[in-house]
């Protein structure tokens, strides 16, 4: 069960960042080992190429949790960066404060394994599955479906990233998906 103390405790290590759209909250590259709570606004994970292209891999909305999970499970710099789309709110702790406070209890205990690793292998899983067993429109569906309050607040190259296609691709999903509607 999990006291009060104990969650007071938590707390203590908990702040509160607030981002401008476009400002990074995690660059690639580190090693920083901090676990953030969306609060409010959006959240893209990103890649840049050699020749300066950016690739989108992910978009977090309000209530996800993110990390460089590179750090945190692996001790690896981060493979991504991270960047508010929009104005983001989002409590902060350090994860090994977080370790710290948790140990004590196993219900925290829980929450952190899983949350952290089984939620990002749960996650990176879905996407590999999605890739091979859904054709690009059936992954457009099931997107809107699991998300459907992203698709009016991320710019389209970002979705078609995340989908795997290209923008022109997923127009003509969209087009095709209009025109079926009685």
């Amino acid at each position: 069960m999990l006291n009060i103390r104990n969650l007071l405790g938590l707390l203590r290590h908990v702040t509160v960042k607030s981002l401008e759209k476009g400002e990074i909250l995690i660059e690639r590259g580190s090693t920083r080992k901090e676990v953030y709570y969306i609060r409010k606004g959006l959240i893209r994970s990103f890649t840049t190429d050699d020749m300066e292209d950016e690739t989108t891999f992910q978009l977090y909305p309000e209530y996800h949790a993110v990390s460089n999970i590179h750090s945190l499970l692996l001790n690896e710099p981060s493979k991504f960066s991270y960047q508010a789309l929009e104005r983001t709110k989002v409590y902060a702790i350090d994860y090994s404060s977080f370790i710290e406070v948790t140990s004590n209890n196993p219900k925290y205990l829980e929450i952190n394994r899983m949350y952290l690793g089984k939620r990002a292998m749960k996650l990176a899983f879905q996407r590999v599955e999605s890739f091979v067993f859904l054709s690009p429109e059936e992954r457009y569906k099931k997107y809107i479906k699991d998300y459907p309050n992203i698709i009016n607040r991320a710019p389209d190259k970002y979705i078609a990233n995340v989908l795997g296609i290209t923008p022109v691709s997923l127009s003509r999903i969209r087009k095709r998906m209009a025109s079926r509607k009685p």
